[in-house]
């Protein structure tokens, strides 16, 4: 795939698939039916969707043709199945694939955040590991996420995905809308877009060093 650029439903799409592996492998892959209510889920989900059919049928299809996701049809079975394939894409696994699924899944978060969210996902050691695997997917080319400046207020920094561009702006200005002025979040979203670019630079530079 040539760029990691998704639309929301297909952000959500992935990170459901990720974590029905981890938290019910006996389901997995997941049928049409299971996959939508995994979309619709309306806890640990930021924001919680309403996907109908349809979408999640020409999401798919998108995410079928970036070989994101495989399907699959048992054998005796008449009903396909869907599992993702960003071991394989990405390759990405274990801590950084749950990291990243919990950002899909649930938004702009700390690695404190993560780690105590994680649950049966992935088993973080500590706040360090998660950090760890964090770090490996911001470098990444082109980076999966990008920790935000810390916001006025706030104790630590967060990250996000960067697998749909609305995910990026939109984090520094939920993060305190109801502390900050305008001209300070716009000042925050101004920085997290002069980070993103500068990390692909560099990335860009390395790659043309390999």
């Amino acid at each position: 795939m040539d760029t990691l650029t998704l639309e929301p439903h297909a952000v959500r799409v992935l990170g459901a698939l990720i974590e029905k592996q981890a938290l019910t492998p006996d389901s997995y892959p997941l049928t049409l039916n299971a996959l939508l209510a995994a979309c619709n889920q309306l806890t640990s989900r930021e924001p919680v969707l309403q996907l109908s059919e349809a979408d999640l049928s020409a999401t798919l299809d998108s995410l079928l043709a970036a070989k994101l996701v495989n399907e699959r049809l048992p054998a005796g079975s008449r009903v396909a199945k869907y599992e993702h394939r960003l071991n394989y894409a990405w390759n990405i696994d274990g801590a950084r694939l749950a990291a990243l699924a919990l950002l899909m899944l649930r938004g702009a978060q700390t690695a404190a955040e993560l780690r105590t969210r994680a649950g049966r996902l992935y088993s973080f050691g500590s706040v360090e590991e998660v950090d760890t695997a964090l770090n490996a997917l911001a470098d990444k080319y082109p980076p999966l996420v990008l920790k935000l400046p810390r916001q006025p207020g706030e104790r630590e920094a967060r990250w996000v995905h960067t697998l749909h561009p609305v995910a990026v702006a939109a984090a520094p200005a939920t993060a305190s809308a109801g502390d900050d002025s305008l001209a300070e979040r716009v000042s925050a979203l101004e920085q997290t877009i002069a980070s993103l670019l500068q990390r692909v630079a560099e990335l860009e530079e390395r790659a043309g060093q390999a």
